[in-house]
């Protein structure tokens, strides 16, 4: 299997992890030897409720018995698609009613662009440094990290980039700014939260202007912060949400939101403004559906801020500079790269299950399922100090 795996699928690094996959329930992964990793990372974000939940892939038994992918997106009245959309138009604060489903987080990204620009008939996207919002064209224009981009170029054109959570760059969004794009909670930089009211301004230049406010919520969204979405504790409502990752429960899913009236320019001048086949597929809509119900109308979101403690408390080393993060969205800074490598790789080595950040490289991300129970984190906690209790001693 390992030979057919590097033979015949595309790999996106010169040296991926190459674990093979048996099964995984709970908050373990088990591998073909039968060997159980604690999961730290839930899929990078992507499974709220761990593996293999039983409402979930409930959901997800009954809806294939019923039926699969029977038209493009929106010309059927499809149930699964439209409880979802309106369980979270029921969770959302006004104006964010309705929701345009997608296959992925980095399609929704594409889709909130173009329904800034078609709505403002404005060209220039302001985003910031050290952002990632995805790897298609569009997405790949407002990533803030050059290196990453550099081989793809021409992107698309009128973006400009400032810093965040620096209020003197917000000159820059002016009458010519179709729309301001930012992470609620900066991840690939290293989960960066808005300081000093940062997003309380960029949200009052966008009104100034009558520019768009776009907040990406792949990351943050779906209750990982102690609240359903990220901008709930920063006190600033989007135009445009876009969310991902944990809103499938491990099926592939986008979305973006707005409000009735902004959505609705989608429609017309031109017709199928944005499409997609298989957005709003039954079987997908049907596992959001049923991972949306469990985390808001249960304790999982008040408990991740508890969970958040229990991490801090347990988590302090002279190696570890700082934990950044809200909630179970939470980054590791040790002291050097060098040191993120070894304990994310010897991690592995000891049955549990960490993993980095995109663009900063002493960063470990620890974004477990928000199922972990206090006797899981405990353990894996004591695997990590345990590392880097070794790697101290060897450096000393």
């Amino acid at each position: 299997m390992k030979s057919d795996f590097f033979r015949y699928q595309a790999q996106t690094t010169p040296h991926p992890l190459a674990m093979e996959i048996s099964h995984a329930i709970g908050s373990y992964i088990y591998d073909t030897k039968n060997k159980a990793y604690l999961d730290f990372v839930a899929g990078v974000s992507a499974c709220p409720l761990g593996h293999n939940h039983p409402k979930v892939t409930h959901a997800i038994k009954k809806q294939l018995d019923a039926y699969l992918h029977v038209m493009v997106y929106g010309e059927y009245i499809q149930k699964p698609a439209v409880e979802l959309t309106k369980l979270l138009a029921n969770n959302l604060p006004d104006p964010l009613e309705k929701t345009y489903l997608t296959n992925s987080g980095t399609e929704a990204i594409e889709g909130a662009l173009k329904l800034a620009k078609r709505a403002t008939g404005r060209s220039e996207i302001i985003a910031a440094h050290n952002a990632y919002h995805g790897n298609t064209m569009g997405a790949m224009s407002v990533m803030g990290f050059e290196e990453r981009k550099q081989a793809f170029r021409p992107l698309l054109p009128d973006v400009q980039f400032i810093t965040f959570n620096d209020a003197s760059n917000l000159e820059y969004i002016t009458t010519n700014t179709a729309c301001v794009i930012l992470e609620t909670i900066q991840g690939g930089a290293g989960f960066i939260e808005p300081q000093n009211a940062y997003l309380e301004k960029v949200r009052n230049c966008c009104d100034t202007v009558g520019a768009l406010l776009i907040l990406d919520e792949i990351q943050p969204g779906i209750g990982r912060t102690g609240k359903l979405f990220g901008f709930e504790h920063y006190n600033c409502i989007p135009d445009i949400l876009v969310t991902g990752k944990g809103l499938g429960g491990g099926m592939p899913i986008g979305a973006f939101t707005a409000s009735g009236k902004l959505m609705d320019v989608l429609q017309d001048k031109p017709k199928l403004g944005h499409i997609t086949t298989f957005g709003g597929h039954p079987v997908i809509a049907a596992s959001a559906l049923a991972t949306l119900k469990e985390i808001t109308g249960g304790h999982l979101m008040s408990e991740a801020l508890e969970k958040e403690t229990l991490f801090r408390q347990l988590l302090v080393h002279p190696l570890i500079k700082e934990i950044r993060g809200k909630g179970l969205m939470l980054a590791i800074i040790t002291t050097s790269e060098k040191i993120t490598n070894a304990l994310i790789l010897k991690s592995q080595e000891k049955g549990l299950i960490l993993f980095w950040l995109l663009f900063e490289p002493k960063a470990i991300r620890i974004t477990p399922p928000l199922t972990i129970s206090n006797e899981e984190i405990t353990k894996g906690c004591a695997i990590i100090i345990e590392i880097l209790d070794e790697i101290h001693n060897q450096n000393h």
